[in-house]
């Protein structure tokens, strides 16, 4: 078990230290999976603080949907935060996905916000 947090913890330190490598000062769209729910937040590094979050925790997204670790819950929740972003003056964002593989939820949580906004 040792071996895979220590890879995964590889993993998500070569995404953040490329996303760090780019002189970009655009906030980042961090997205975290559990197995139950899945979490988006916008940070800005530059400031140190969150701008916008949503969770498939959120009463909004229960309301939506049926499971919160569902495709259709990311489809939501990527919705939900771009729409939040905008509200607070956040366009363009660079994408974040930790250890995670741009596949299933994560892409689906990704396509959702760049079609309600969000470009990355």
């Amino acid at each position: 078990m040792r071996n895979k947090w220590l890879r995964q913890g590889f993993r998500k330190e070569r995404t953040r230290g490329r996303l760090a490598e780019r002189p970009l000062g655009r906030p980042r769209l961090s997205v975290h999976r559990s197995l139950r729910y899945l979490f988006a937040q916008v940070i800005d590094d530059a400031q140190g603080r969150t701008v916008a979050a949503v969770s498939s925790a959120c009463k909004e997204v229960r309301e939506r949907v049926k499971s919160g670790k569902s495709v259709s819950a990311a489809k939501a929740v990527g919705e939900m935060i771009a729409k939040k972003a905008v509200a607070a003056g956040v366009k363009k964002v660079a994408f974040d996905r930790g250890a995670l593989q741009y596949h299933g939820r994560v892409k689906t949580l990704a396509d959702a916000a760049r079609s309600a906004g969000l470009e990355f």
